[in-house]
């Protein structure tokens, strides 16, 4: 059976999954590539937290909390930038780019002031094929192990080489984290709510459940397909000679439990995170990627696969918009799973063990999660 819908909307169980697993979840930040030099930063939002990824002097990424440790204020703004130090805009105590603490207006006000025991408070930090993760408490296992099932598939994709070609996007949406989840792994919506995939996919669109990773693909059919855009795609996208022949025409996915994916295509590579606000709120993030490749039928497969994909992002907000309303609702009582719906069912029952209460068809009495 499904999960239900009580899971979707309640806020105790959304409390309960912070506890159990989404604050120990890695979270990807940005690719290395996006703080090559000293002092080179990004951020991310996070569950009420905030962290900052930076390059120090010695050439070392490290990762803090963006709070000062003097008055709890926030550091830097944006989700980006470069500083010689990170200056606090409050009392403007000052950090180095390794996290000390380097400079304290008013120093006598302190007496016996440790500076040495007052710098910016690390967060766990991993670097997977070029991109930098964060986990804010641990628990969960580490991307490299989440991926090694995969790691000879991934490899001669050189993630580690890749740049930004675009900027990082962040979308609210009114719906809980796991509607946008279970709605990336499922197949059976693909033919019914996606007629561009299906025409470019016809019928070899295929996935599979590991542990901690759900993995989807399919093959770009040699049809060609009615719509124009597609069809440009299907023509223009050039041979990528360090794939191997059965990836050169194929679009990958792959979503790490529990809130981050992978969209690996020949021309690209995105990755969106569904980041949790509360049991009804969600904001989507993402950027995409690419290897430096001047050909103009590269650069233009990659402006035909971004037109594709937006569309097939409306489509899908306008289908878990749906979903989401109807889990809200009273009467909705779990639906079955078919044996097809490998992903769906691995979730569920990894909910099941980590939240026993998910086993419930109704939410328990209140303060059930404290």
């Amino acid at each position: 059976m499904s999960l239900p819908g009580w899971l979707y909307h309640d806020p105790e169980f959304f409390s309960a999954e912070v506890r159990a697993f989404l604050r120990a979840a890695p979270q990807v930040v940005c690719h290395e590539s996006e703080i090559a030099l000293a002092g080179e930063w990004r951020s991310l939002d996070y569950l009420g937290e905030s962290v900052i990824v930076i390059r120090g002097d010695d050439g070392k990424v490290r990762a803090f909390v963006n709070v000062c440790r003097h008055r709890g204020s926030r550091l830097v703004d944006g989700t980006g930038g470069c500083a010689r130090v990170l200056t606090c805009p409050y009392h403007a105590w000052s950090y180095a780019r390794d996290g000390r603490l380097v400079g304290v207006p008013h120093r006598n006000e302190y007496p016996g002031l440790r500076t040495d025991e007052l710098g910016l408070v690390p967060v766990a930090l991993e670097r997977w094929h070029g991109f930098l993760f964060v986990t804010l408490e641990p628990g969960a296992p580490a991307v490299a192990d989440m991926m090694a099932p995969y790691e000879e598939e991934v490899a001669p994709y050189r993630l580690e080489q890749l740049r930004a070609i675009g900027r990082v996007t962040l979308r609210p949406r009114p719906l809980n984290w796991k509607t946008i989840a279970d709605n990336y792994s499922d197949h059976l919506h693909i033919p019914v709510g996606h007629p561009g995939l299906t025409r470019l996919f016809g019928r070899n669109y295929r996935i599979e459940a590991q542990a901690e990773v759900d993995r989807m693909e399919g093959d770009l059919v040699d049809r060609e397909s009615d719509n124009p855009s597609e069809r440009a795609y299907q023509r223009l996208l050039p041979a990528v000679d360090h794939l191997p022949p059965s990836h050169r025409r194929k679009w990958l996915y792959y979503k790490l439990f529990p809130n981050v994916a992978f969209d690996i295509y020949p021309d690209q590579v995105d990755f969106m995170q569904f980041l949790p606000v509360s049991a009804t709120e969600t904001v989507i993030r993402e950027i995409s990627y690419a290897l430096p490749d001047d050909r103009r039928e590269m650069r233009a497969a990659r402006y035909l696969n971004w037109r594709i994909n937006r569309r097939v992002n409306a489509e899908d907000t306008e289908l878990i918009t749906r979903v989401q309303l109807g889990m809200q609702s009273p009467s909705y009582v779990a639906g079955p799973l078919g044996k097809s719906e490998v992903c769906l069912r691995s979730f569920a029952s990894k909910l099941r063990r980590l939240i026993p209460e998910a086993r419930l068809d109704s939410s328990p009495a209140p303060g059930w999660s404290r």
